[in-house]
């Protein structure tokens, strides 16, 4: 589902990431293929340094969809970036990216939260972040992060994943299907 970014993936990655759907609300922007190509690069080499996290989403057949990102690493936190191509909106490819990516970051790298800026017009990504049992909206419980955020207007709204809440999540996720199961 997620594999670290390489160079051969850039030509489908670029074509998907330039759709008017996708483009306005990609954090690392390109505005060419030679572009997105150093970008890329430039992505490998911080991931090395440290200062990101960036993986590769995939189809099932193992086709390069879009990408998943811990950007601004800092106190064992960082702020989530992702984006899949516009031909596989509603497909059901976010949520496994994203608990493939959550399990990668909190068990394998020992994140403590992740955090989630998403603009307030993109009214898609807000309901999809909103639906997940261990999100919290963060505008109120971190006035400094948010403040610093939305330090040219209101923009963003902030949203937080505590690894300790996720990880209740995924104790409880058996429980309740067995409950549903049951009834």
């Amino acid at each position: 589902m997620i594999k670290k970014r390489d160079l051969q993936e850039c030509h489908t990655l670029y074509d998907q990431m330039v759709h008017p759907d996708v483009f306005p609300f990609v954090r690392q922007k390109a505005y060419s293929y030679e572009e997105f190509l150093f970008l890329t690069k430039q992505t490998i080499e911080a991931e090395e340094q440290g200062e990101l996290i960036s993986r590769t989403i995939l189809d099932e057949w193992g086709n390069p969809i879009g990408t998943i990102n811990l950007f601004d690493i800092e106190n064992k936190s960082g702020f989530l970036g992702t984006w899949i191509g516009k031909p596989f909106h509603g497909k059901g490819y976010n949520k496994p990216a994203k608990d493939a990516f959550f399990h990668e970051l909190f068990y394998e790298l020992d994140m403590e939260t992740i955090f989630m800026r998403i603009r307030k017009e993109n009214v898609r990504s807000q309901k999809a972040a909103e639906k997940l049992p261990y999100v919290i909206k963060a505008n109120e419980t971190r006035p400094a992060i948010y403040e610093k955020l939305n330090a040219n207007g209101d923009i963003y709204n902030l949203y937080e994943i505590p690894k300790d809440l996720y990880t209740w999540h995924l104790y409880q996720s058996p429980q309740e299907e067995e409950q549903a199961l049951e009834a």
